[in-house]
């Protein structure tokens, strides 16, 4: 049995298709699993990190803000699209794949295109609670879709519509020792951690955010701050100007199993599968969604949220106010075991396993017509 799962350009895209990989390859360890991404993008280095093939393609999304370098960008979107269909239909034929899924991102549209058009099974995995346009042109012709907010009806066929919840990493499951955390950080076990992940590429938002208010985190509590690559330079300068041993910045946290273990609070973006795994660990969270996301989707997924007493928000024009609120929220037992319990009705374990299904469904409902 082979299948290809294609999308990617964030870890919110490309972490959720690695827990499905894993998910067949643990229901059938025969299976054949080819990854498809976009030239130069991180699943380009995540997907062999874990253990997978995968081609890129030339494809690059269309900006939709307008300045002199995005309209040059913009001018080579056809001929890139070309060159991409060109060479995904040149993929399916070699592979020849018994399904394909889509799991958001650009780099899916060619290669579910093509495997529809070849009468190849597809299955989308939507994650957010308002779809990206690449799902949303897909989906008249996939035989599935897997979604993790309700009310998906008012987007796709609702005959297609398969609650799953959102993939997560499963290394983040496992109990981690504060200890043993602390010391990997060096950080005290004894003191509160506040953890702030603007996602696997930074936030300059955020970064700027918490720059600007260094002054406000109190002797007693810690800061534990994924920057993104391009942010870290100029925040280890600064974090190293402060001599503050109570902050730690890393660029990228590898092991985010015991960043997630040692943190008292997150602070996160509102994407759909860092939230996912938020509530996964009922892990008391503040969420800040990125205003520059079609649709303001992270707004509707922090909100769906924030309306169940599940989690807190900041606006992004607000980021300077995180250290305090977050320090506010560490003062009160009540509000950490509230948003905790809350936050974990959200959580659905068993995503990964349960797309899986759903994939090995369409392949035989395939083979028998």
């Amino acid at each position: 049995m082979k299948v290809i799962i294609s999308g990617g350009g964030t870890g919110g895209h490309i972490f959720p298709a690695i827990s499905i990989a894993n998910a067949l390859k643990e229901a059938d360890p025969t299976i054949e699993i080819l990854f498809v991404g976009a030239k130069g993008k991180m699943e380009m280095e995540k997907v062999p990190a874990a253990g997978y093939e995968i081609i890129g393609l030339p494809v690059a999304g269309f900006h939709r803000k307008i300045n002199f370098r995005n309209i040059c960008r913009n001018m080579l979107f056809p001929f890139r699209l070309i060159a991409s269909m060109m060479k995904a239909g040149k993929i399916i034929r070699q592979f020849k794949p018994d399904a394909a899924v889509g799991v958001g991102g650009y780099a899916s549209g060619p290669t579910l295109r093509k495997a529809s058009g070849k009468g190849i099974p597809c299955l989308l995995q939507e994650q957010n609670s308002y779809p990206g346009v690449t799902n949303k042109i897909l989906a008249k012709k996939a035989k599935r879709i897997c979604v993790a907010y309700p009310d998906m009806e008012r987007f796709f066929d609702k005959d297609k519509i398969i609650m799953t919840g959102n993939p997560v990493r499963q290394s983040l499951l496992a109990e981690v020792d504060r200890n043993e955390a602390a010391e990997f950080f060096g950080l005290d076990p004894k003191k509160p951690v506040i953890l702030v992940i603007g996602g696997s590429l930074g936030a300059r938002s955020i970064n700027e955010g918490l720059s600007a208010s260094l002054d406000d985190l109190n002797d007693g509590v810690q800061l534990l701050w994924q920057t993104g690559k391009i942010y870290f330079d100029n925040i280890k300068n600064i974090v190293g100007q402060r001599n503050q041993p109570n902050i730690k910045a890393f660029d990228f946290i590898k092991r985010m199993d015991l960043a997630f273990g040692l943190a008292d609070i997150v602070v996160s973006r509102a994407g759909a599968s860092s939230i996912s795994e938020l509530a996964l660990l009922g892990k008391p969270s503040i969420l800040v969604p990125s205003p520059n996301v079609s649709e303001d989707h992270q707004t509707k997924n922090a909100m769906a949220l924030v309306n169940k007493g599940a989690a807190m928000i900041i606006k992004d024009v607000d980021t300077r106010l995180i250290l305090s609120e977050s320090q506010k929220a560490l003062a009160d037992k009540a509000t950490l075991e509230s948003l905790s319990a809350n936050i974990k009705m959200f959580a659905r374990p068993n995503a990964a396993s349960d797309i899986a299904k759903e994939v090995f469904a369409i392949i035989e409902e395939s083979k028998k017509k």
